[in-house]
């Protein structure tokens, strides 16, 4: 989904943003407005307002440079902020074109960035004036190379999220070899602006057959062209030759427009010229004919398309109230609550929940509780509201959470056993009433913190292969020091997590992370290893169910396949790709 964000900067003083504060909201404050597009990734257009004539502003040439805030150090086009406490290594993702003798500058230039739901990803933008600027290339002490320079081509390529399938056959083409058939390939190519040509896909070669019939290949649109469907594409067909010095049989030229239009009309062929021959021979037609055997577009659904058409994430955090993390009261407890350091509990806890609370609308998390003794009659539940409410398990934002934590301490008994299973099982039920609405609309993470290995395996195995059919995922976190090996079970990385039964888990939903691993690490760089499966497993769930956005049509006269292994891809017809934006 592109996302285009008109800034409004004025006093030539660098502007920061969050970028996932422009996603979850489609108003920000400081003067910026967010608008949304029908598309693939996050997009910024800018334009400027420049201040009093003899402001920071009162340039001929005024450019705009987006800035990227890196978490660690990288090499390449990077910079520090202007001021100490400011003091991140930037990374220039690419500045706009420079308008020229303008105090008013509306720039052009569309960015697309990499959108990552696990991190917090801080954008810097300055506006500065300077003239065109070229780049010599460089020797290796930094001595010019003579006169040389380097071009670099850039292509917007913000709505081509998808790809075509296209499959090729020929008929009578010309024979070029003396004593056996033709060997034809064929080469499709895209012609750019400025005419040159790009290879786009070379076929396999056809052996001893003038009416060969070609694989079907795929390319992506923005492969294809560049996005546009009239921009022009040329296939050259050729009778292949083992030293390299391949004939040329002939060529035709065409758009994806073009081929859309022919194949639904059943009239998708063209002739294979040969210029040369038609030059010289006077009743010359062509020399052959190639068709379009088949066209399917596919149109790939990210994350962030789910996100926009309004799919919100319900996070249910469940916390271990086990003997085995000890007296809370004690310094050396798991639950021990520190005025000066909160412990790993509340720092998982808060790490993950601040990401997702931006993609929860109401801000309200449903806050559980497992293995204690709770009142008034201190019998063991495994699934209890920390707030006491059975009725209403909700808290307000991630501090409602932390709070009912911290009041829940002093009023349950630890004990035991660690069974996570019925919360699951609880989750689960809400995540299959979502399912029956038959749209994208809600997805479910359940985040559990326990600091050993879960009592009930055979329970959880089961509850977590039934709830990989629904819109769930499950992050589990590990506590404290002790063996957690028995827990990588059911993270499906090492293989597929399976019941009792021998029932295989549909997707693999569950990502377990030690926090020990991660205790020395930035509360972001928790968020990021806990949270990087999420976007995939959302965008998995979605595709099998052949569920598009919200808000997008699910039109189709022909049907594909869908795969596990081919996440967000929808089949379009190719009546209905004229529809798809």
């Amino acid at each position: 989904m592109n996302w285009c964000c008109i800034w409004m900067a004025s006093g030539g003083h660098p502007a920061w943003f969050v970028l996932r504060n422009l996603v979850s909201s489609t108003k920000l404050d400081m003067g910026w407005e967010a608008h949304t597009s029908g598309a693939v990734a996050p997009v910024l257009q800018p334009w400027s307002e420049g201040k009093k004539h003899g402001g920071p502003l009162d340039v001929a040439s005024p450019s705009l440079y987006v800035f990227w805030h890196c978490a660690t150090r990288t090499k390449g086009l990077c910079r520090c902020a202007e001021h100490q406490e400011q003091a991140r290594h930037l990374l220039l993702v690419d500045r706009t074109e420079v308008v020229r003798s303008s105090l008013h500058p509306v720039f052009s230039k569309v960015f697309t960035l990499d959108y990552y739901f696990e991190e917090a990803q801080k954008l810097r933008f300055e506006i500065v004036a300077q003239k065109k600027m070229t780049r010599a290339l460089l020797l290796k002490f930094g001595r010019n190379a003579g006169k040389s320079t380097i071009t670099v081509i850039a292509e917007d390529i913000s709505g081509n999220n998808g790809y075509v399938e296209l499959s090729f056959r020929a008929q009578k083409l010309d024979d070029k070899d003396l004593f056996s058939k033709s060997d034809p390939f064929l080469e499709l190519y895209r012609v750019n602006d400025d005419q040159s040509e790009q290879l786009v896909y070379r076929t396999e070669v056809v052996k001893n057959n003038l009416s060969p019939a070609w694989e079907p290949f795929k390319v992506t649109l923005s492969s294809l062209c560049s996005g546009q469907e009239t921009r022009p594409l040329k296939c050259l067909v050729w009778d292949y030759d083992s030293r390299g010095k391949h004939d040329f049989i002939g060529e035709f030229s065409t758009t994806y427009e073009e081929m859309q239009k022919a194949f639904g009309e059943d009239q998708a062929q063209w002739d294979c010229v040969n210029a040369k021959y038609k030059q010289k021979k006077r009743h010359y037609k062509n020399s052959g004919v190639v068709i379009l055997a088949d066209l399917k577009f596919y149109r790939v659904y990210s994350f962030l398309d789910y996100i926009m058409g309004g799919c919100q994430i319900h996070f249910t955090v469940a916390i271990d109230f086990t003997a085995s993390n000890g007296d809370p009261r004690n310094s050396c407890s798991l639950h021990y609550i520190n005025p000066f350091q909160p412990n790993e509990y509340l720092q998982a806890l808060v790490a993950v929940g601040e990401i997702c609370q931006d993609y929860d609308s109401d801000k309200r998390f449903s806050a559980l509780g497992f293995g204690a003794r709770i009142p008034p009659k201190y019998e063991v539940s495994h699934d209890f509201a920390i707030n006491f409410n059975p009725e209403d398990d909700e808290c307000e934002g991630i501090q409602g959470v932390v709070e009912a934590y911290q009041n829940c301490l002093p009023r349950v008994q630890l004990y035991g056993p660690t069974n996570v299973a019925p919360i699951i099982s609880k989750v689960a039920r809400m995540a299959a009433a979502e399912e029956h609405t038959g749209e994208a609309s809600q997805y479910y993470i359940l985040l559990v913190l326990t600091d050993g290995v879960v009592t009930d395996m055979a329970d959880t195995r089961e509850a977590i292969v039934r709830a990989s059919h629904l819109p769930m995922s499950i992050i589990i976190v590990g506590v404290g020091n002790a063996d957690f090996t028995d827990m990588q079970t059911l993270d499906g990385d090492d293989g597929v997590l399976r019941s009792p039964r021998g029932e295989p888990a549909l997707r693999d939903i569950v990502q377990f992370v030690p926090f020990r691993e991660l205790k020395s690490a930035s509360p972001a760089a928790l968020a990021k290893c806990v949270l990087a499966e999420v976007p995939r497993q959302v965008v998995e769930y979605y595709s099998h169910k052949e569920l598009p956005p919200r808000g997008i049509s699910t039109h189709t006269h022909e049907a594909c396949p869908q795969r596990l292994g081919q996440p967000g891809v929808q089949p379009v017809s190719v009546s209905s790709t004229l529809e798809v934006p």
